[in-house]
């Protein structure tokens, strides 16, 4: 059950971060034929495009995680036995959830020192605590995953 939920939730994460990155390529295209027929275009169309970048970003890691997406170097582990090479899957999907939470803790710092600052973008003048605020779920999603990879292994994950 457990994998379930977290899979449905990394899904939707990452089908977020897709439209997003849509939005944004379009917005993209919008301006530089803008900028390329009239001479006209957004402003500040590259500060969003930064934003969003980050955002989607954070929401692909969980989708990542789960799939198990991320790369490994097995130079060390080739010869390994499959036990061992388990075993130190499980260790790295551990190590990655807690740097996930650890992550997450510190983009919530951040988020409450934007807000208390009121930091924005330049030229928008975009709240830049919004950003961290969508970075937190997707990040301490994707250390839940890595940490019930860790801990209850991956066949679980197969089952689900």
């Amino acid at each position: 059950m457990t994998y379930k939920l977290l899979g449905k939730l990394a899904g939707f994460c990452a089908i977020l971060a897709g439209l997003l990155l849509t939005v944004i390529t379009l917005m993209t295209c919008l301006s530089v034929l803008g900028r390329n027929t009239t001479g006209d275009t957004l402003v500040g169309d590259f500060e969003l495009t930064g934003v969003a970048a980050g955002a989607a970003i954070a929401l692909f890691l969980p989708w990542c995680q789960l799939r198990r997406g991320n790369i490994i170097v097995d130079f060390f582990t080739s010869g390994a036995s499959p036990r061992t090479t388990a075993v130190l899957d499980r260790i790295g999907a551990l190590v990655l959830g807690l740097c996930m939470a650890l992550l997450a803790w510190r983009t919530v710092l951040g988020g409450l020192s934007a807000w208390r600052t009121q930091s924005a973008t330049m030229m928008l003048g975009f709240p830049e605590w919004m950003v961290y605020t969508l970075m937190v779920p997707p990040l301490i999603l994707t250390a839940l995953i890595g940490l019930c990879q860790g801990l209850m292994g991956f066949e679980q994950e197969a089952q689900a």
